[in-house]
């Protein structure tokens, strides 16, 4: 039609892509990759813009605006996607970054977010083993712990302690099953089990970095004094933390300094 394609959405019918949206490449019988929502007047439309976040999946997003009924968020395709007053946990700013579960409202068949999260964590007994290979979506975090969704599925434990690297909520990373308890819950590392462990100096140093953002101004011709000002250590033992964190890769020696690699995905 002069204002776009019918997609065959088979049991959704006809679905109209909009003229904006098509490409030279476009043709009758062929194939194309959309994403397909409501649009304001309660069509079926298509798209083939990225979409941010799809149902069934958690994702952070920014809201762009706060209205009567609730906040809408940037999700990447020209209609906001709406998270109702009574879906979030805490009150929603503009411009602020939430983690939100996407999902269908049964009654208005609308595509929602909800920052209640918990009422979307699969409570059946995992299938998970040591060391699995995981994906952890960064939930909340505490003064002793981040909390995470594994898989988009379950909710697990990193204890920080056991990390070495600065975490944001809302951002990915891979990690492994650590531990599956008896009731259920889930212990989680950023590295598999068995993996030579970090002596004392090693583990300080990295932590030292870590709380200075990631990077300390310190190299092997840095003078004694700087050091132990910098980390409380001798230069020599300061030497052998950084042999140890570069042999297992946990940080890069720059020209002017040392740097943790970060893992996220």
């Amino acid at each position: 039609m002069d204002f776009g394609y019918y997609l065959d959405g088979g049991e959704l019918g006809e679905i109209l892509l909009p003229k904006r949206y098509i490409t030279p490449t476009m043709h009758i019988n062929g194939q194309v990759e959309v994403f397909v929502y409501l649009d304001g007047e309660e069509r079926v439309v298509a798209t083939t813009e990225n979409a941010l976040a799809q149902v069934g999946h958690f994702a952070n997003l920014r809201v762009a605006s706060v209205g009567k009924i609730g906040a809408f968020l940037d999700w990447g395709v020209k209609k906001e996607l709406l998270c109702p007053f009574a879906e979030q946990r805490i009150r929603m700013e503009e411009n602020r970054f939430y983690l939100v579960y996407v999902y269908i409202d049964p009654i208005t068949n609308r595509i929602v977010a909800s920052s209640k999260l918990d009422k979307f964590i699969d409570l059946k007994l995992p299938q998970y083993t040591a060391n699995q290979a995981v994906e952890l979506l960064v939930w909340t975090q505490t003064d002793f712990a981040y909390k995470c969704i594994i898989n988009e599925a379950h909710a697990g434990i990193l204890y920080k302690n056991e990390v070495f690297q600065p975490l944001k909520p809302g951002h990915k990373y891979q990690g492994f099953i650590k531990k599956v308890r008896e009731d259920g819950k889930i212990d989680l590392a950023l590295e598999k089990q068995g993996h030579e462990k970090l002596d004392d100096l090693s583990a300080a140093l990295l932590q030292k970095i870590v709380q200075a953002g990631g990077f300390l101004p310190l190299t092997d011709h840095s003078s004694p004094d700087d050091i132990y000002d910098e980390v409380e250590m001798s230069k020599k033992n300061f030497k052998k933390a950084i042999g140890i964190l570069y042999k297992q890769r946990r940080i890069q020696i720059l020209e002017k300094g040392i740097q943790v690699i970060d893992s996220k995905k």
